[in-house]
């Protein structure tokens, strides 16, 4: 069990498409579903979650959700989508950056805004923290944030993050063997491959 340090607690950031939602492939890309009834977790992803929770972290997801400000998704489908989530999965909150890939902000990942806003919220400690996710942007969010990183390697035509990570702590993370394990981090750990 993780322990909080001076009343702040760990948490385990999560990309959405990717790592608990099955995204959809094209020419060895990844998107997100553009409808209700595309949207699916991962089988493995409640049990995996749970047990982190179990270990002491708090549960954000972080997401980028840029074709809601390109207008090829409404908000309130993303809004019904996470609503499957928050249900089904043990999360503490959800934060999406809905503005288009043309528009300029401070939540889009590789920006840590989502991160560090939900950080002070929930009272989070960001140095015993992780970032989980299957995009560079996600990889760089999380190290802007202070949290260590876990890279999910899933075969992506687009580049991938350098394999340069901080020392952290053993943590269980989710495996494509859909058990839940525990990696050590080293300062040259490999990505996941699922």
């Amino acid at each position: 069990m993780v322990s909080p340090v001076h009343g702040m607690r760990p948490a385990v950031f999560l990309d959405r498409d990717g790592v608990i939602v099955v995204p959809e492939f094209r020419d060895g890309r990844s998107f997100a579903p553009r409808r209700l009834e595309d949207f699916r977790l991962y089988p493995d992803a409640a049990a995996s979650l749970q047990k982190l929770k179990q270990a002491g972290f708090l549960l954000a997801v972080v997401t980028n959700q840029p074709d809601v400000g390109d207008g090829l998704i409404g908000h309130s489908e993303v809004d019904a989508m996470h609503e499957i989530m928050t249900r089904q999965l043990p999360l503490d909150a959800v934060k999406a950056c809905f503005h288009g890939h043309g528009q300029a902000c401070d939540c889009r990942k590789p920006k840590p805004g989502m991160i560090l806003q939900t950080a002070m919220e929930l009272g989070i400690n960001l140095a015993k923290s992780f970032m989980v996710g299957d995009r560079k942007s996600d990889i760089e969010a999380g190290r802007a944030a202070g949290c260590a990183t876990v890279f999910i390697d899933l075969g992506y035509t687009l580049p991938a993050p350098d394999s340069r990570s901080r020392f952290s702590p053993t943590v269980p993370i989710m495996r494509a063997s859909s058990k839940c394990r525990k990696i050590p981090r080293s300062r040259a750990s490999p990505p996941i491959r699922r």
